[in-house]
């Protein structure tokens, strides 16, 4: 069900959303958190619809903040609930002009009363997303390197203004990278990884953050390569381990499957499939607590991490001085 209300307040939405309750026997107990979504004149309804997938997993409130600062004075809301909503409530909020100004004041009214709040800035985020109105106010705050065409430069602001409770979808996508690598290397022989090597596209930063990883995980220097997007790969290519007994290198050879190759054995075909929005998404939202390693591999890892050098031999310079692909997707990104 969709009820849209136009030039109206956020008390009004807020007693409507009772109505919606009472009148469909719908409970609001059972919704473990408030997701608040930060957009600029349009809801992103792809963010819509991996929040509503992701609420079978986690019952929520998603409030959609849309700002359109330079309009008339007024508040359009809307309200999806039912099948329009997966297991969540939706309230999108259209904020014209003055009413724009105060996003807190906005959404204050509509929080879960003693929930966790997580903000999500699916496209152009705070530059300190901790010291943002919004941000203040919740637990989690959620931002997407991979938007930005300046991904290296995004990464080092995120350094530079990191509060406990940041995190970032590029680290997100890594997760099954960081698993199977992980499974390999407490695997015998227990050797010291003496060297490593990161390639991926010039438009990844999860490229950057996986190699921020591992020499922050394994205290060795790490070899950040970088080429051009390739027609389907725009992320991570391969990782090359370096050991006494040889290399141990998993590499991607296409966008669902990589190839997994040891010394002294058999090569290893790996599903490692591009991550959807909705399964990083989720995976945030369950746990609600500061994620330690991403903040220490974005502080230390990134600051102890060398300058990125081109696979092809060119001149090393930022991956951040390429932008990447028009067509790429996020989700390609890792």
């Amino acid at each position: 069900m969709i009820i849209d209300l136009n030039e109206t307040t956020v008390s009004t939405v807020a007693k409507r959303l009772v109505s919606v309750r009472e009148e469909g026997g719908a409970v609001a107990l059972g919704r473990v958190l408030t997701l608040i979504i930060k957009s600029d004149h349009r809801p992103v309804e792809e963010a819509i619809e991996a929040a509503n997938d992701a609420s079978r997993e986690h019952p929520m409130r998603v409030i959609v903040l849309v700002t359109h600062p330079d309009d008339a004075s007024r508040l359009d809301a809307q309200i999806r609930v039912g099948g329009d909503a997966g297991a969540s409530e939706v309230v999108i909020l259209r904020a014209h002009g003055e009413a724009a100004n105060n996003a807190e004041s906005l959404v204050t009214g509509l929080l879960l009363p003693d929930a966790p709040v997580v903000v999500w800035w699916p496209e152009t985020a705070p530059e300190a997303p901790g010291l943002d109105p919004l941000g203040k106010i919740a637990q989690r705050r959620i931002t997407d390197s991979s938007t930005s065409v300046q991904a290296a430069e995004r990464l080092q602001r995120l350094d530079e203004t990191y509060r406990p409770g940041d995190t970032d979808l590029a680290w997100t996508r890594l997760t099954r990278w960081r698993e199977h690598l992980a499974a390999v290397l407490e695997q015998p022989p227990y050797e010291t990884v003496t060297a490593v090597q990161v390639c991926g596209a010039s438009s990844s930063p999860s490229t950057a953050l996986l190699a921020a990883w591992l020499g922050l995980a394994l205290d060795v220097p790490v070899e950040w390569r970088y080429e051009r997007p390739s027609d389907w790969d725009h992320g991570i290519r391969s990782v090359r381990l370096t050991r006494a007994s040889g290399d141990i290198v998993l590499e991607r050879r296409s966008s669902t499957h990589a190839v997994l190759t040891q010394p002294g054995q058999p090569d290893h075909d790996l599903l490692l499939p591009r991550r959807s929005l909705r399964e990083c998404i989720a995976e945030e939202l369950r746990r609600l607590d500061p994620d330690r390693l991403y903040g220490r591999v974005i502080t230390d890892g990134w600051s102890a991490l060398s300058a990125p050098v081109s696979s092809n031999g060119a001149a090393a310079v930022p991956a951040a001085t390429e932008e990447p692909d028009a067509e790429s997707d996020p989700e390609e990104q890792a």
